[in-house]
């Protein structure tokens, strides 16, 4: 089993930054890690995800402003987010997907709030 637990989240001001953090507990090994959020009232929709050897992908609407990257012997992906707006405001989900099944974990997500 995996055991995804993600930390960061919070209040920032409009225009600020925040950067998340997320491990992937497990003795399985980790493939492919990924941010998803959802906006209230709106479906879950990806941040961005990196494969285990670095190739990163983003959503059309978040790359110029968020990062993400990974430490594969600490199984952690961090997102770091800039020039946050009000419409950032989301619960930000992690998540971790295994080789042997291919099966993807969900952490309990972190809220982030954007004030204007």
């Amino acid at each position: 089993q995996v055991q995804v637990v993600e930390s960061g989240g919070g209040l920032v001001q409009a225009g600020g930054s925040l950067r998340l953090s997320c491990v992937a507990r497990s003795t399985l090994s980790i493939s492919t890690m990924g941010w998803y959020r959802q906006i209230p009232g709106k479906q879950r929709e990806l941040v961005a995800f990196i494969t285990r050897s670095g190739n990163a992908n983003y959503a059309e609407s978040m790359k110029q402003r968020f990062g993400i990257s990974r430490d594969n012997a600490k199984n952690t992906v961090i997102l770091q987010m800039n020039s946050l707006g009000p419409e950032d405001t989301a619960v930000y989900y992690c998540t971790a997907q295994t080789y042997s099944s291919g099966s993807t974990y969900w952490g309990q997500g972190t809220q982030v709030t954007v004030s204007s």
